[in-house]
């Protein structure tokens, strides 16, 4: 190998990782018109529809109204860099903004500047969660919220920040909590002080979002609201009669410095930061992959999207940005608006960073009740019923899984659905692993089949002699008494004439220390009582667990076969393939 092609391998190797870690070095050298066509008005229209979200976004969160935009401008332009979805859009959401609330109003604060750099902070600690388990390779850890916890907690969730604006709604002081019977009860007492004005704005802000989403779903209705409701407050007066503004943004983009809280505070928002680190991966991967569906020229790489989403994190909280993640709602309308490229959001941080710098002004006469309509309509869809109707007709293990999420998240809290939805995701795991599907097999006449003989009772050929039973599971510790009691009932219910057992390993992919132990003890027992033990279909990695622990000797390679139907041959008539065997053999034996 010559010195030349050393340094062109070693250049190939480095652009490949660098791609890798940089996947806007993957489309940004290739960057034609036609993705600038389709960039720039996605990019516009996502930006016009983060300014009214933004700020909606941070009133959930208990945060002034411009930290919504603060959170919509430098995170958005880091994940376009190091992002693998191209239409994901970054940013502040309710679900985050809620946990934050939730989270940080359980902790005491000397005022609001304190609350302020708390959440920042958090933005901060878990940014660095998500880089860290992007660098260990930990985006399979989503895989532990399974779709009824993820379908139980979002719609919860999505209840709690759609009655917590009731207080903007309604144009009342209503006190904050994070739990559904708490916020009715705080609610029910405050309704006779109702501010009119404030529910009728409010309601038609509603009505018009929703007509112009069965318009036109990717039109910003969002911004119609907020520029019509502006106006009718300036010209009106209103504000005047008790209807609550947001009042005076400060103009100019956001500070630069490092968010900084106190040691003890650190580890009181440790556990809010795992959660958020969580829940924020998870709703960026499944809107990420649900899009990478409809385009060809991607792959979403889960631990390069935590990384991506880490540091957009991490960076964003220099620039005074509480937590973000990918938004349901924004990245659906920057995918239909044509968005191509990360250049997307780009152009729609420009338009936070123009509206920072001079538009700021114009939003002093907003009503809150407008934003909360906002925030009401972007949530409220999010409250999923058909799927938990699916789950109680076809799967009501399932179903019960996503209710005890959804009443937890409901009634105990954000935090503590998320974590007992997981815990009851694991148990159900380790219950069915524990009890597996054990079927007793018998050949179908005429052929070289053996199938369950309780689906196929009236097509197979069942013997008193030869048991086959068919294990779909792992054996390990936490299933060997059952593998152990199960085969034991169905040797006594063959009785005396049973001379052979075989087990159909096909569904085994691996045998643990204790289950190798029992699977030793109960082929002595069965010799002790004249009964030979065989083993078929086993799969390569459970041979090999089978020749490198002391199975084999107790077993005998002779009763080890490839096919079910080779075994009762051999029984039969005392044939058996001996070249097969015998390869089968060699490939799995232990090396010396």
């Amino acid at each position: 190998m010559t010195h030349a092609t050393s340094i062109s391998r070693f250049g190939f190797y480095f652009c490949t990782k660098l791609k890798k870690f940089l996947p806007i070095l993957n489309w940004l050298p290739t960057y034609s018109k036609a993705q600038l066509k389709g960039d720039i008005p996605a990019g516009l229209t996502v930006g016009i529809l983060l300014i009214p979200q933004g700020m909606a976004y941070a009133m959930i969160a208990g945060l002034p109204p411009e930290f919504g935009l603060y959170a919509a401008l430098v995170p958005q332009i880091i994940y376009a860099i190091l992002g693998t979805s191209r239409q994901l859009s970054v940013g502040p959401v309710a679900m985050d903004s809620l946990l934050v609330a939730s989270g940080l109003g359980a902790l005491k604060f000397s005022g609001i500047d304190d609350y302020i750099s708390a959440a920042i902070f958090l933005a901060l600690l878990m940014g660095g969660i998500q880089l860290l388990l992007g660098l260990f390779r930990g985006g399979f850890l989503v895989n532990f919220l399974s779709k009824p916890v993820i379908s139980g907690f979002t719609s919860a969730a999505a209840l709690i920040i759609g009655l917590s604006q009731l207080k903007h709604l309604l144009g009342v002081d209503i006190e904050r909590s994070s739990r559904f019977h708490e916020i009715l009860q705080n609610v029910w007492p405050k309704i006779p002080l109702l501010n009119t004005y404030s529910v009728l704005i409010g309601l038609a802000g509603i009505a018009v979002i929703m007509l112009f989403k069965k318009w036109r779903k990717s039109f910003p209705a969002s911004l119609v609201v907020v520029v019509g409701s502006i106006l009718l407050m300036y010209f009106s007066g209103l504000h005047s009669e008790g209807v609550q503004i947001v009042g005076e943004i400060p103009k100019g983009l956001p500070e630069v410095h490092l968010p900084s809280v106190s040691y003890d505070q650190i580890l009181d928002l440790l556990p809010i930061a795992v959660a958020l680190s969580l829940v924020a991966f998870m709703e960026a991967i499944s809107i990420g992959k649900s899009i990478e569906h409809q385009h060809e020229d991607y792959q979403i790489n889960p631990n390069q999207e935590l990384r991506a989403l880490g540091l957009a994190n991490i960076i964003g909280s220099i620039f005074s940005a509480y937590p973000t993640t990918g938004g349901f709602s924004r990245s659906a309308v920057n995918n239909q608006a044509g968005a191509k490229t990360g250049m997307a959001s780009i152009f729609a941080a420009i338009v936070i960073a123009l509206t920072l710098l001079f538009l700021t002004p114009l939003f002093y006469y907003l009503p809150k009740p407008i934003l909360a309509s906002v925030i009401m309509v972007a949530v409220f869809g999010l409250i999923d019923i058909k799927y938990p109707l699916q789950l109680l007709a076809k799967r009501k293990d399932e179903f019960l899984l996503l209710a005890l999420t959804f009443l937890v998240t409901l009634f105990v809290g954000i935090i503590a659905g998320i974590i007992v939805g997981i815990l009851f995701s694991l148990l159900l795991l380790v219950y069915r692993t524990a009890k597996p599907h054990v079927a007793e097999l018998a050949r179908i006449k005429g052929t070289e089949y053996f199938k369950n003989v309780d689906r196929f009772s009236e097509d197979v050929e069942v013997r008193n002699d030869i048991l086959i039973i068919r294990f779909d599971s792992q054996l390990y510790f936490g299933n060997t008494e059952f593998f152990k009691s199960i085969l034991a009932e169905k040797v006594t219910a063959k009785g005396d004439a049973l001379k052979a057992v075989i087990l159909n390993a096909e569904s085994m992919n691996y045998i643990d220390s204790t289950g190798a132990i029992v699977l030793i003890n109960v082929i002595k027992e069965l010799k002790r009582k004249d009964i030979q033990f065989y083993i078929s279909g086993a799969i390569g990695p459970t041979r090999d667990i089978i020749y490198k622990s002391e199975i084999i000797k107790t077993l005998g390679e002779d009763y080890l076969f490839v096919k079910t139907h080779e075994a009762v041959r051999f029984i039969d008539t005392g044939e058996k393939d001996v070249e097969m065997q015998g390869r089968v053999a060699r490939q799995n034996k232990p090396e010396k």
